[in-house]
């Protein structure tokens, strides 16, 4: 592929006058890159979506809004948020699942400078009482599931005003949507500080509790016009090389939506990318390859946000030859890498659609790299290159610049980096070093400027695009009784990407079934990081000379009976 083309088309949107164009600027004490051009705040990115009214927004099951009506909600809510004293530089909680009441929530709240805390809705009732205690939001809007879950909790705030959303009855101290939304009302005419926080999205935490990571609005903008740039830059290079015009109109993107809105997939790339130029989000209430491959149809989606192994079962599915498929234009796969056998499969089985991937991470905001079509194709077990507001680097255990070509921890630094990690001090201080990001991933970058990521420096499980720390397993793990040792580490699995697996060796005398560890760990944890394999082990588990257990020597020797 002509790389030379793709440098070219960067040179130019990104230059003066470009229309991605890159200057320096001094943010909360660091110099970073950001865009020129960028509107300041997501408030100003949602108000300007009043101009596509007339278009559908919002597909859920038979439900469907328009952004007149959508915009129409979204002040109520807005209002309704003023008039109980909801105020700029408030948090306010969501635990749901993708219901269109998710995004209205959202754009009403970061359009009046209030800050969303996105609450996972996998947590058990333990994990949502933290996140609450953390955050300490002056409001929560949650769903059935959710409410069990709260009902649960032994102590909570109870300044903390709730409201119910889809319930299928009235709940004593819940305030029911509709009364939300009785009202109407107008936008509040508020100034929004675009280094304020937009949203605290939490990442699984090495030492046994998540962290809340502090997402700007210039931090979430800057994801925005990282991703247009991705989409621009990628099509004029690939015009220029092949000398193939793009349609004179593109089409109105239709994106199915997958994955849960509290992650940065969905939320801050799959839906920003979507409402910013007007298209039409499709929700789901869960995953099920079917049920997607008949959305793709009906609604003639255009492309589809998920973990790459979403992609590999919608073109894996007994139905997929028979169906229209025709209206999708890209497969993509974020949230973990996309294995280069996925990106050949999706080239060759989906005829009009182009593979594409983003390498990012909770702590940018999005995006870090991104790579589609011809460039992907050509360099299949590639990130892609840095987006224009990054500076990118590889550095050694010390911090220290490898040279070029070299593996190394891939530190990056730019506008979407994080703000840092509410109440953890500290935790900020060994994720950023003068404004560089440690990403955690080891990687390098070649000639063409193109990120390979090739291991983890972190010790975690990525599981279908949701990281599992080790160390938080085991925590729960070592509260059984019975557990004298265990050590978590990650099973290679075909579906997900990888699988929790781990090794435990109990105390003298005792006894544990796999399911009774698996219960034990269900009723403190969420779903997704219950061990899925579990070997018992008689002998000690294996340790270095500093008295470490050696994960990569018990997965290596554990793993393959499971592939057997």
């Amino acid at each position: 592929m002509h790389y030379a083309e793709l440098l070219k088309a960067r040179d130019e949107l990104t230059g003066p006058g470009g229309a991605f164009e890159i200057v320096e600027a001094e943010v909360l004490g660091r110099r970073i890159r950001t865009f020129r051009n960028a509107p300041p705040t997501v408030r100003d990115v949602w108000l300007s979506t009043v101009q596509f009214a007339d278009r559908p927004y919002l597909v859920y099951g038979d439900e469907r809004l328009s952004y007149a009506e959508a915009h129409a909600r979204v002040n109520t809510v807005a209002a309704w948020l003023a008039a109980q004293g909801v105020k700029p530089g408030d948090r306010v909680a969501i635990a749901m699942r993708n219901y269109p009441e998710w995004m209205l929530i959202y754009w009403a709240c970061v359009a009046c400078g209030i800050a969303v805390v996105g609450m996972n809705a996998w947590w058990t009732s333990a994990e949502m009482a933290y996140a609450l205690a953390d955050s300490a939001p002056k409001m929560l809007f949650l769903d059935a599931e959710r409410l069990e879950r709260l009902h649960a909790m032994p102590d909570r705030d109870p300044a903390m005003q709730v409201v119910g959303v889809r319930l299928p009855a009235a709940a004593d101290g819940v305030i029911p949507w509709s009364d939300v939304i009785a009202g109407g009302g107008a936008m509040p005419e508020t100034a929004v500080d675009p280094d304020a926080d937009a949203c605290i999205f939490y990442t699984s935490g090495t030492t046994g509790h998540p962290k809340g990571a502090q997402l700007t609005h210039r931090g979430c903008v800057s994801n925005l016009y990282n991703m247009l740039y991705a989409a621009t830059s990628s099509a004029l290079a690939t015009q220029r090389a092949t000398g193939v015009a793009p349609p004179a109109q593109a089409p109105v993107p239709v994106t199915l939506i997958t994955t849960p809105l509290f992650h940065v997939t969905a939320n801050n790339c799959g839906a920003y990318a979507t409402t910013a130029v007007g298209g039409t989000m499709v929700l789901m209430y869960r995953w099920d390859a079917g049920e997607a491959l008949r959305l793709i149809v009906r609604e003639r989606v255009t492309g589809m946000s998920g973990v790459p192994v979403m992609a590999r079962e919608l073109i894996n599915h007994p139905d997929f030859a028979t169906s229209d498929t025709s209206s999708l234009t890209s497969l993509a796969g974020g949230g973990a890498q996309v294995p280069p056998d996925l990106v050949e499969k999706i080239e060759a089985r989906v005829a009009t659609a182009r593979p594409g991937t983003g390498y990012g991470m909770t702590e940018t905001c999005g995006i870090i790299t991104s790579v589609a079509a011809d460039f992907f194709v050509d360099k299949p077990d590639s990130a892609g290159p840095a987006m224009p507001t990054f500076e990118a680097k590889c550095v050694d255990d010390d911090g220290n610049t490898v040279p070029p070509g070299a593996v190394g921890e891939l530190w990056v630094k730019g506008s979407s980096v994080i703000k840092g990690y509410i109440n953890r001090p500290e935790a900020t201080a060994a994720s950023i070093t003068d404004g560089w990001l440690h990403t955690g991933d080891i990687a390098r970058i070649d000639a063409d400027g193109f990120i390979f990521i090739v291991d983890r420096k972190k010790d975690m499980v990525l599981r279908g695009g949701e990281n599992v720390y080790c160390a938080e397993v085991e925590a729960i793990v070592y509260r059984h009784a019975a557990v004298a040792e265990c050590c978590v580490f990650g099973v290679p699995d075909e579906r997900l990407g990888e699988e929790v697996g781990i090794a435990v060796v109990l105390k003298a005398g005792t006894t544990l079934a796999d399911t009774e560890l698996r219960d034990h760990c269900a009723a403190l944890i969420a779903r997704h990081k219950v061990p899925r394999h579990v070997w018992f082990l008689d002998d000690p588990l294996p340790r270095n000379a500093s008295g470490k257990f050696l994960k990569r020597e018990l997965r290596d020797r554990l793993s393959p009976a499971v592939a057997a």
